[in-house]
């Protein structure tokens, strides 16, 4: 720990981390649309914290489960599909906002599906220093934490100048969950050679129910 392998792993995560949070943060972003502004912070902070420790305690194990990404993209399309029909509620005029701790259940729930590319490239690199991987994979979690909250502020505040950018968000979301279809190790063997379709329509499908 703290060797000039375990910072450069570090700064290789640092990367992974900016590179692939994005996605995470347009989805807490939607999550917390519909809370009252005061308790918006505190759902992110909660939720981020909670499906964070989901994947110390359980990402690296299940990681190699067949058939589990796949069934996380369909998770994470059901998802997609709600965020998206909550915002069609409020256009419709339905103003109720959700509640905290389902925006915290929902925050965790699908961040944690969402990172298992996340967690899965994490431990790769921290493989690199197996002296200091335990040491690596909670501090590139914790690293993280507060790039997803920033980046989910930044959206939030964006979403309210423009409403309608919650289809794209909503679109993003898709494309990740037909991602994580086409990359299970059982079923997407024979869904590889059609990602590009199984993508296009998701995103399609997907943006259609909203």
């Amino acid at each position: 720990m703290f060797s000039a392998a375990w910072f450069a792993a570090l700064g290789s995560i640092l990367l992974l981390d900016l590179i692939l949070s994005g996605d995470n943060a347009i989805l807490i972003a939607m999550a917390c649309k519909r809370l009252p502004d005061k308790q918006k912070l505190k759902a992110m902070i909660i939720g981020c914290m909670g499906a964070v420790i989901i994947r110390v305690l359980f990402a690296t194990e299940l990681l190699g489960l067949p058939y589990l990404q796949f069934i996380g993209g369909i998770l994470l399309l059901y998802i997609a599909v709600k965020l998206l029909t909550d915002h069609g509620d409020d256009k419709a005029g339905d103003k109720q906002p959700t509640t905290l701790m389902a925006a915290v259940r929902t925050i965790i729930i699908a961040d944690f599906i969402m990172s298992l590319d996340n967690v899965l490239s994490l431990a790769g690199v921290a493989n690199m220093v197996p002296e200091g991987k335990w040491s690596l994979i909670i501090c590139g979690l914790m690293i993280s934490l507060p790039i997803v909250l920033c980046g989910a502020q930044l959206f939030l505040m964006i979403m309210k100048k423009l409403p309608g950018l919650v289809y794209v968000g909503g679109g993003i979301l898709a494309y990740t969950a037909a991602e994580m279809m086409v990359m299970d190790r059982v079923i997407g063997v024979y869904l590889v050679e059609w990602s590009l379709i199984i993508k296009v329509v998701l995103v399609l499908m997907i943006l259609s129910f909203g």
